[in-house]
């Protein structure tokens, strides 16, 4: 049968999402504790990979088992053997066919920052000492939901066949000294979130204009772009599928 479940983790700790050589991912957390608890042989597929650091407050996988029994105490018991930093939310039976990744419609992302030194949330959250000008921020945000290729926002030498995205919303909000920026699209490649928070960062601390945003983008070149801003302040929010709710 086969099985999605939703989870979340503090990337700290990761070397990302996806099970790699000589470093712990959050995949092959899980796959161990799965495998254990349920007695099979467990790996689990997920809906995207998070680099090093990367947060997931909403993550999806699916995974093939034999019919499980109990799915309540089965995650209650994950829950007490996972380490403290990954939860489990829900398993629930799909259809046979049903990914976790290609089948998603929609991914969020925010990212985090504070624009006044807080040693609560260093972990958490970016700190940017610079004054911003949110609101010339969220005016080049809203030129990304104009374009579909991002290829100057892509890691380079990546293994995609297209750079194309369709960015459904992308916007700052402000609270007391925190802003936050949100982003959703129905795929996202490789850096491109950390790039494009570096990109607009660049705007806001009058670096570059509006239209220079815009030639960016349109340059398809990834070294006119800005700088990636570090992974800790980065979060998966939301994955959305036209089965599950």
């Amino acid at each position: 049968m086969r099985y999605f479940i939703e989870f979340a983790y503090n990337g700290k700790n990761y070397f990302g999402f996806q099970v790699q050589p000589n470093a712990i991912s959050v995949q092959e957390t899980l796959d161990r504790a799965l495998s254990l608890l349920t007695r099979q042989t467990i790996e689990i597929v997920g809906a995207g990979r998070t680099d090093s650091g990367v947060h997931a407050k909403q993550m999806f996988a699916h995974f093939d088992a034999n019919e499980l029994s109990n799915i309540p105490k089965l995650i209650q018991r994950l829950n007490s053997f996972l380490p403290q930093d990954i939860v489990v939310y829900k398993i629930q039976v799909v259809h046979e066919e049903a990914h976790a990744r290609f089948d998603a419609i929609s991914r969020t992302y925010q990212y985090h920052i504070h624009t006044f030194k807080d040693v609560f949330i260093n972990e958490e959250s970016w700190y940017v000492y610079q004054k911003l000008d949110i609101d010339l921020m969220n005016q080049a945000a809203k030129i990304l939901l104009e374009y579909t290729d991002f290829e100057c926002f892509s890691k380079v030498h990546t293994d995609v066949k297209t750079f194309n995205c369709k960015i459904t919303e992308a916007f700052w909000t402000a609270y007391e000294n925190q802003l936050v920026f949100t982003i959703s699209a129905d795929r996202f490649l490789r850096n491109m979130v950390r790039a494009i928070v570096g990109t607009l960062i660049n705007v806001g601390i009058h670096k570059i204009s509006i239209d220079d945003f815009r030639k960016i983008i349109e340059s398809k070149n990834r070294g006119k772009a800005g700088f990636s801003v570090p992974a800790h302040g980065l979060y998966l929010v939301a994955v959305q599928y036209p089965y599950i709710k």
